[in-house]
């Protein structure tokens, strides 16, 4: 998933502007974005949603509250018949409160005969959830698809202020938690999603920032806003030059060398590796003959 564009989900206005907007996925949010004496109109309003998805629109998620909150359970009630491809968990404190989300939606799964729902949990919006991440490996149920993180509710938990530079860098401590939901993604093979660019009128800022993700090694981000969307979507969608790299790469590796040289230059078993990744993410085959050559080869 390149984009993923939360939506409040209290909004008719926003959330029919936000189906055109061309993100990959809507997050129709029952936490953050919604008052809470508005949240019972979002849960239903939810349901209608997903009721009747745009034909060939995004796939449909829903950011739930924490189990904190005591809201959790009545948003996995309204929402989980109308069965969304995946739920958003925010404020996760550990890898228990993961495991015991996945113990509600497999009893409400089966009562409703409902197919299994992805799990995209953000790690690093209290204290607790970001020094355990580490936590998660060798933990997770299968249906985590993916990590992201945030930075505003961790500053609210410190009782800090604005995360972020006059320059607009991340303070040593959101750059610490931004780094560790790439490395813990990754270690669990599941979509590293950076966070929401905050300054939605600021199209020069968030491009460099989707850069800098993707070459991190970011997979997609979060949006606030539909006009992020291309934005976002451009950056995470590899272009034609590097797909035509990545295809010389790997067929320089066809004969099954360890190392090759293109234009004067060294690749080794890395670079296959990342061209083979690049090619995935363009939604291209990888030429048969050096994928039955190399390990993971289709």
């Amino acid at each position: 998933m390149r984009s993923l564009l939360f939506v409040p989900a209290d909004s008719e206005r926003k959330l029919a502007k936000a189906v055109g907007a061309g993100a990959d996925a809507l997050i129709l949010d029952l936490e953050d974005s919604v008052p809470a004496e508005r949240r019972a109109l979002a849960r239903s309003m939810s349901r209608e949603f997903l009721a009747r998805p745009p034909a060939s629109g995004p796939r449909i998620w829903v950011r739930v509250n924490d189990l904190a909150s005591g809201e959790l359970l009545a948003d996995l009630a309204a929402v989980v018949p109308a069965q969304p491809a995946g739920l958003v968990l925010p404020k996760i404190r550990g890898p228990e409160d993961i495991v015991q989300v996945t113990h509600y939606l497999e009893a409400l799964e089966a009562e409703h005969d409902a197919t299994p729902i992805a799990l995209l949990a953000i790690v690093t919006e209290t204290p607790a959830g970001l020094l355990r991440i580490g936590e998660l490996l060798g933990r997770m149920p299968g249906r985590l698809a993916a990590l992201s993180w945030g930075a505003e509710d961790l500053s609210a938990a410190l009782g800090a202020g604005d995360p972020r530079t006059s320059s607009g860098e991340w303070r040593p401590t959101y750059q610490h938690a931004r780094t560790q939901c790439l490395l813990g993604a990754h270690a669990l093979e599941v979509e590293a999603i950076d966070t929401v660019y905050v300054d939605f009128r600021d199209s020069a800022g968030l491009a460099a920032a989707c850069a800098t993700s993707r070459h991190d090694g970011f997979g997609g981000r979060l949006a606030i806003h539909p006009d992020q969307v291309s934005i976002i979507n451009a950056a995470f969608t590899p272009s034609a030059t590097e797909i035509a790299h990545a295809r010389r790469v790997i067929q320089a590796f066809a004969a099954g060398a360890g190392t090759v040289s293109i234009d004067g230059k060294m690749y080794d078993r890395p670079h296959l590796k990342a061209a083979q990744r690049l090619l995935a993410a363009a939604g291209t085959p990888v030429p048969r003959t050096a994928a039955a050559r190399t390990p993971g080869g289709a």
